[in-house]
């Protein structure tokens, strides 16, 4: 049967974009890779055959191009498009761990640099996901020299955007106060309101000067 014959939610295609990744048999994965099959042979078909013809996924991933080559319905361009993939996951494991954050120390360490010396009140956020592990680093707002805004709007879509579960901010007072705002506060329980109802964790909301910081109770 050939994969477009299928019940759309059994495509490996579309049940990937329903149900992720996760969800889909090494022949699903690699069939979605693949495209399409050859006259008499769908994508999943042919995604099976060349499991079998490397032997397993391991040695699949490691096989050279011209091998796969040998195979009825591989042509240069699938040949090329599953070498590539294999060899983006080996450059990704090799690439250097991510900076967790595991602590408010490290959320504190990890927006310093953005915050110190600077004359006007900034907010950065931290994006991680679920394991804690830095995605991204971002200057929300800059204000004046005494205050500045919390876009809560804007920081669930940078959240969400960026893949993350969860993230932490921070706030600089250029007049060297460690103590939380009225306007602080108010702001830090909104965006807590607000993250929960879409599933998001704020980790916490600092307030770093030059010399120290300090958490404002969440």
């Amino acid at each position: 049967m050939r994969v477009k014959d299928l019940s759309k939610r059994d495509r490996p295609r579309e049940r990937l974009l329903s149900s992720g990744a996760e969800a889909l048999a090494d022949r699903e994965l690699l069939a979605v890779l693949l495209g399409s099959g050859f006259r008499g042979a769908s994508a999943l078909d042919l995604a099976s055959q060349v499991i079998e013809h490397c032997g397993d996924l391991d040695a699949l991933g490691r096989s050279d191009p011209h091998r796969l080559l040998a195979l009825q319905g591989i042509g240069p361009a699938k040949a090329a498009r599953l070498t590539a993939a294999f060899h983006l996951v080996r450059r990704a494991k090799a690439w250097p761990e991510r900076e967790r954050i595991t602590s408010t120390s490290d959320l504190a360490h990890a927006c310093a640099p953005l915050l110190h010396d600077r004359t006007q009140e900034r907010l950065v956020m931290v994006v991680c996901d679920t394991g804690g592990r830095v995605l991204k680093r971002v200057v929300l707002t800059e204000g004046e020299s005494d205050h500045t805004v919390m876009p809560i709007r804007k920081v669930i879509t940078e959240v969400l955007t960026s893949g993350g579960a969860m993230f932490g901010l921070a706030h600089n007072h250029p007049g060297g106060s460690l103590e939380p705002s009225a306007a602080d506060l108010e702001a830090t329980a909104r965006l807590i309101e607000a993250t929960e109802m879409v599933g998001l964790r704020l980790l916490d909301h600092l307030i770093i000067t030059d010399g120290a910081w300090r958490r404002i109770p969440i």
